[in-house]
């Protein structure tokens, strides 16, 4: 069996094009959905992240400033800053761009964003509705990986999913999307004993453990579904994923490429959720 490959990169397109015609609706009601990112020192990979959510913005018809801070920043002076954001009636969604330098305390900074403008889904108000299944900005990249699914016609009731990683922005979010779609999820990290005993039992499985070429074919069950979020380096310096692709690829049923796979839907999701907060908008 060769995986049929799920291409983020199109589906990504068509939920954009979506989104760029409930943008122009709601720009001829006199609303453009306005995106704050702020930036704090100048790590690479953290600017190059910025400019593609600009562009995409732009791309889309949405207004978008990015706010650039010294690393030498104060905490203070940068509560300040998003409480401005708060504040602005022409900004709907507010992200500050992670990891931030040593000295400032990203949880402060997290919850210190407006629960209505918080479009990363990082705020814990956000992340208890979403617990409770209420309705919520979830966290982008989850919310990417349903809606590929979602499009690629993968059912998800009653299958049991199986998380590698915990971490606050992936693996713990997105079991807890699948436990709300009624799947059976079961959590794996770097202290689980047997892995491969709970993997390979896996109707789907997400690997987020950051760890390049980690899940191989020994892992996964014949057909399964294999949602790889990592992006990593291999000793080549070639993007690779948590997963070994070549030799999955030839046992799983479907599969997400690094990169082209998960990876354009967490911006797509962004723009969703900056949508979604201008939309509602409307009804405040």
């Amino acid at each position: 069996m060769t995986a049929v490959i799920i291409n983020g990169k199109e589906i990504a397109s068509k939920k954009k094009a979506e989104i760029a015609q409930e943008v122009q609706k709601l720009r001829d009601l006199g609303i453009t959905p306005g995106l704050a990112v702020i930036l704090v020192g100048d790590n690479h990979a953290s600017r190059t992240y910025v400019k593609n959510k600009e562009k995409t913005c732009r791309e889309l018809g949405m207004h978008s400033i990015l706010i650039e801070l010294p690393e030498t920043v104060s905490q203070e002076e940068l509560l300040m800053k998003i409480e401005e954001l708060n504040g602005d009636p022409a900004i709907h969604g507010i992200l500050v761009q992670l990891p931030l330098p040593k000295h400032i305390d990203e949880t402060k900074v997290i919850e210190s964003i407006s629960p209505y403008k918080d479009v990363d889904g990082f705020h814990p108000i956000n992340i208890g509705r979403m617990m409770t299944g209420q309705d919520a900005f979830l966290p982008c990249t989850p919310y990417g990986i349903m809606v590929l699914l979602e499009e690629s016609g993968i059912s998800i009731e009653g299958k049991h999913v199986v998380v590698v990683g915990r971490s606050n922005i992936v693996g713990k979010p997105v079991g807890q999307l699948f436990l709300n779609q009624h799947a059976t999820v079961t959590y794996c990290h770097s202290r689980t004993k047997d892995l491969t005993f709970h993997t390979s039992q896996a109707d789907i499985i997400i690997a987020a453990v950051g760890i390049a070429n980690f899940i191989k074919a020994e892992h996964v069950k014949e057909g399964a579904v294999v949602i790889d979020v990592g992006i990593n380096r291999n000793e080549t310096g070639k993007l690779c994923g948590d997963v070994a692709y070549d030799e999955v690829s030839e046992k799983a049923g479907f599969i997400t490429p690094v990169p082209g796979g998960v990876g354009p839907m967490t911006i797509t999701m962004l723009m969703f959720n900056t949508l979604k907060s201008a939309k509602n908008t409307l009804h405040s």
